[in-house]
């Protein structure tokens, strides 16, 4: 399905230079953001304690950050949990008080401005466990770049496989560099959306490298950058089939999710936009620097098979007749 048809090839490759350059500062400045501002990290990886109660009524979300405030802690964190009489309060770590002493102390302020609030659970999250968990979150970004690398150089080549884990790099640090530079909270929810986004931005990736594939078998007299030019003008209605659908879906999130999913949605949103923009602007011209040609592509059969059209060419129909 197609809603509009583009009969002459964009000349996407002639900006190449422009695009890498754009996508460097871009990169340099998130790497700027990280060094200096550094993440926000939530309590799933800083370590504290996390309440949730309920309520018999739709909970009064500000009225439960001022409580809290009144006691001494700001810098909590208050949001719907499934239903609009479920809260989930996030605290950090308090150097003096334990989990249960917090936990006493938040439901008691609660309890004195609506007493038909109740605890629902309670757990802790201790240094230790957030240490463990931030580890473990940073070995599975590794391992699926890895992965990643491995399966687009089996599939294809390595130059596109280099190329794809620059492009996917590019998406992933701009989004850290985004929750940095805004301080937003960085959670599991944010690291889960993190790693959607590799594989969101691989597939674009995959989608253009095999018509560029493609079209090296069927554009036999065509320039590099010519084949690479029709393989993403070609692409382009399914591209923006695809991503106009999924950037719907997290935009409903985004609005209407509430706290709890706003910052995995924004996280998407991110790499929605930017994994379009490098999958194409960033993955191809990299390829195409890296010295990527219809030999590259080739198994060692199609080349003897065109050696031997070359040698021996398909005789003239015409002389037969």
């Amino acid at each position: 399905m197609e809603f509009f048809r583009v009969k002459k090839d964009i000349p996407f490759m002639s900006y190449g230079r422009l695009t890498t350059a754009i996508s460097m500062i871009t990169f340099v400045l998130a790497i700027i953001f990280l060094a200096t501002r550094g993440l926000n990290f939530g309590v799933d990886f800083t370590g504290g304690t996390m309440i949730e109660v309920n309520y018999p009524h739709a909970a009064d979300l500000n009225k439960i950050r001022t409580t809290i405030d009144e006691i001494g802690l700001k810098d909590a964190t208050v949001q719907n949990f499934g239903t609009s009489r479920d809260v989930l309060i996030r605290l950090p770590v308090r150097t003096g008080l334990t989990g249960a002493q917090l936990s006493d102390k938040v439901l008691g302020s609660l309890k004195a401005v609506d007493s038909s609030v109740q605890m629902s659970r309670i757990e802790f999250v201790g240094p230790q466990v957030g240490a463990e968990l931030y580890e473990k979150g940073s070995l599975a970004l590794l391992l699926v770049i890895a992965g990643i690398m491995i399966y687009l150089a089996m599939r294809f080549e390595w130059r596109f496989a280099v190329a794809a884990i620059i492009a996917n790099m590019h998406d992933v640090i701009i989004i850290l560099g985004f929750f940095a530079f805004f301080q937003w909270e960085f959670n599991l929810t944010v690291l889960a959306a993190v790693l959607a986004v590799l594989g969101y931005s691989v597939n674009e990736s995959v989608v253009v490298f095999d018509r560029v594939r493609e079209n090296f078998r069927k554009m036999r007299k065509a320039s590099v950058t010519q084949v690479i030019d029709n393989a993403i003008t070609r692409t382009m209605s399914r591209t923006v089939i695809t991503h106009f659908s999924t950037q719907l879906m997290v935009l409903s999130m985004l609005l209407f999710g509430g706290e709890v999913l706003h910052n995995f949605a924004l996280a998407l949103t991110i790499g929605i936009l930017f994994g379009i923009y490098s999958s194409v602007l960033v993955a191809c011209p990299i390829a195409m620097w890296l010295g990527i040609s219809r030999a590259n592509l080739m198994s060692d059969v199609e080349k003897k098979e065109g050696e031997k059209k070359e040698t021996h060419p398909d005789p003239d129909p015409s002389e037969f007749a």
